[in-house]
């Protein structure tokens, strides 16, 4: 295994790395050091959370920064070639950049970052695209099957001040959801507490738990059909599959959601043309990191559910 020399890097924890112990989250950011290695530069003091000291099994906090300090670590993968169509047509899913931050229409199918099996994603397209970068970090996530607004800063201050954000639940999302049968009015609000397990494999599967954590998205009705009703989901926390796992909890699962969702309903809406699941972070609103200006961003639907909600009977 090739390995190279790190510098410093200070990172900030996101909503989704929330609740993570230090010492898992320093694993997956040192590939390939030896466990006992980790645990002796939390000991030593080298890692710092929040400029403190700090134990190995602290549980981190969106909008804990965590300094980790130069050790040698497996070398990071090649970027993909910028001349691959995949990355090409990111360019063209670009809806607002700057100096200091990106938001593009993520495609359906795509993962944001590489791993488990995954030679690239997003982050690794866009720095392909931008080589001139000297940073480029996500500032949330999406699922790999879900479509539409996603953010990265182009500088660790604009990272930062968008994490706070998160943190504080200022900055807004919005999604476009199709789930099963008709929703039902007073069902504006969903709080349950979801609960994280990794399999074995791998995969990740949330459950609602009261031992989880606290969780809550707030919902519209946009429009209904016969067998379906197209919903908005705002989620006000930010947990791992949290509109997937609320909506199959209300009743209501999404459209053709291998992991959560009802198999009749899908097998129904694909043979009515779906073909993905019929989840899409539609809005985005926030304030810009340098100018301190609310902005709202907007992803239209791709064309494959813009089309497909056509052929739907409405009520």
């Amino acid at each position: 295994m090739n390995m190279t020399n790190q510098q410093v890097r200070l990172l900030v924890i996101d909503a989704e790395q929330e609740g993570q112990r230090l010492d898992n989250f320093l694993k997956t950011q040192l590939k390939g050091v030896p466990k006992s290695l980790v645990y002796r530069i939390v000991r030593k003091g080298e890692v710092r959370v929040n400029k403190k000291r700090i134990k190995p099994d602290y549980k981190l906090v969106a909008g804990d920064e965590v300094r980790i300090p130069p050790v040698r670590v497996a070398e990071a993968n090649e970027l993909p070639s910028a001349k691959l169509s995949s990355i090409q047509a990111l360019e063209q899913q670009i809806l607002f950049e700057d100096e200091v931050l990106i938001v593009l229409n993520k495609p359906a199918g795509m993962a944001v970052h590489g791993g488990s099996g995954l030679s690239f994603g997003v982050i690794e397209g866009l720095r392909a695209l931008r080589p001139e970068a000297r940073f480029m970090e996500l500032v949330h996530r999406l699922d790999r099957d879900t479509s539409g607004c996603l953010m990265v800063a182009k500088k660790r201050s604009a990272l930062k001040h968008l994490h706070e954000q998160l943190r504080l639940k200022t900055m807004r999302k919005q999604y476009a959801a199709l789930v099963r049968g008709q929703w039902q009015p007073h069902i504006r609000v969903v709080n349950a507490p979801l609960l994280k397990n990794v399999l074995q494999s791998g995969e990740r599967i949330v459950r609602v738990n009261v031992d989880g954590k606290p969780s809550e998205t707030r919902f519209h009705i946009l429009k209904r059909f016969t067998d379906a009703t197209l919903v908005e989901a705002s989620p006000i926390t930010g947990r791992t599959h949290q509109i997937r796992v609320h909506t199959a909890h209300a009743g209501h699962p999404i459209a053709c959601d291998d992991k959560y969702g009802d198999a009749d309903f899908d097998q129904k809406m694909r043979s009515a043309g779906l073909a993905r699941l019929f989840l899409h972070a539609s809005r985005l609103t926030f304030q810009h990191p340098v100018t301190s200006n609310e902005m709202t961003i907007e992803a239209p639907l791709d064309p494959h559910l813009a089309q497909f909600l056509t052929k739907l009977a409405s009520v």
